[in-house]
């Protein structure tokens, strides 16, 4: 089947891992960026405030004094550390005080080269997402990084994403789908697949309170950690199918108008044709191989939802969580996501505007001046630093 033939029949709509979406045009994401200690967005993930943490530890442990005992760093909850931020123990307030600084540095560093970056030009906003976010301690740090931004004059807003973090991904995925789907259908599916879990959702659009997509809501949802099964590739698809069929039945039993169509969040560069390029190392089987192609794969399992053919839309999960921001984003231009999680998942936005995509500035700079070759397959010249 060609390559062409392959996007018609399992999408119906657009090609996956598309740089212009009905509201927004994709300027870069999944950048890997390095330094000469390997790829930044390692200094900002939620590996690397585990190790700050446990830097600032280990003085208090030789002497003692460390007052969260013998209990490893990466095994204690945010929720502890979230308690600690608002409690009584000075000593234990210092040492996560210290670390949320010191990680607020990196992040500031890490930001500081995607905005000097080509494509990054003219960001005006950043959101945070991913699981480090759903924290006080998250918020916090991101708070503090964008003290340290304005501070070196950089006109950036900071903020945590607005949708919890396990549903930004879900929702997003309305913003993959054509304006048409809202006139005709009240929900959608939606699929975030993440290194450890895989989450389905049923996604009311709540298009008729507001057709900017902005009352959206999760209404059902499923979580399977996979990470805990260690399943093959065929295994992972199948029980994905089985979640999606168990959501089309409540769907039913609910009675939705459920659209024929499933916006997919993956890891890593996402070609047209629904192949992943690269960046799916931590999804249980080999989902890089030619071989391989989940959108197609969902379409055998699940060929019709009611009496209509289904649609498959797949995008890099970075760019489906920043896209759940897209009705809030209305009073800037160019914006951009960063995902604090295993790595740090990045996508910058440019908004089309209804009145044929044109920006505040009338279309003389709409994100256009932009290197094409930095959508997260090729580097720009910038990004070999």
């Amino acid at each position: 089947m060609a390559t062409d033939e392959l996007v018609k029949t399992t999408t119906g709509i657009a090609h996956h891992g598309a740089e212009r979406l009905p509201s927004v045009d994709i300027d870069s994401f999944n950048i890997e960026m390095k330094d000469e200690d390997g790829f930044i967005g390692d200094r900002a993930s939620k590996g690397a405030f585990r190790e700050i943490l446990e830097r600032w530890r280990k003085p208090l442990r030789k002497s003692g004094e460390d007052p969260f005992g013998k209990e490893p760093s990466e095994e204690i909850s945010k929720k502890t550390l979230d308690a600690i931020l608002v409690g009584d123990d000075t000593e234990a307030w210092a040492v996560v005080h210290s670390a949320v600084e010191d990680f607020a540095q990196e992040l500031a560093y890490v930001t500081r080269r995607f905005l000097k970056s080509k494509a990054w030009a003219k960001t005006e906003r950043i959101v945070v997402g991913g699981g480090f976010r759903d924290s006080r301690l998250g918020e916090l740090a991101i708070a503090r990084t964008e003290i340290i931004l304005k501070a070196e004059d950089f006109k950036i807003d900071m903020m945590p994403i607005r949708h919890h973090p396990d549903e930004a991904g879900l929702i997003g995925a309305l913003h993959l789908a054509p304006s048409w789907i809202f006139e005709a259908y009240d929900s959608i599916l939606a699929v975030d697949i993440g290194g450890t879990n895989i989450r389905c959702g049923l996604v009311e659009t709540s298009w008729k309170k507001a057709k900017d997509l902005s009352k959206a809501k999760v209404v059902k949802s499923e979580l399977w950690r996979h990470a805990d099964d260690e399943p093959t590739r065929e295994g992972a698809v199948k029980r994905l199918t089985k979640m999606l069929k168990g959501l089309i039945t409540e769907a039913e039993k609910e009675g939705y108008k459920l659209a024929p169509f499933i916006g997919i969040a993956c890891p890593g560069v996402i070609n047209a044709d629904g192949s992943i390029e690269k960046g799916a190392q931590n999804l249980p089987g080999n989902w890089e191989s030619s071989k391989f192609n989940l959108p197609a794969s969902l379409i055998e399992g699940i060929p019709e939802i009611g009496e209509h053919d289904t649609a498959v839309l797949m995008h890099n999960d970075g760019v489906v969580q920043g896209l759940s921001e897209v009705p809030f984003m209305q009073d800037v231009d160019r914006w951009g996501v960063l995902t604090i999680g295993t790595g740090l998942g990045n996508a910058r936005f440019t908004n089309r505007r209804k009145d044929g995509g044109q920006g505040k500035d009338n279309g003389k700079d709409n994100g256009k001046d932009r290197d094409s070759t930095e959508n997260g397959k090729k580097k720009g010249k910038n990004d070999k630093e």
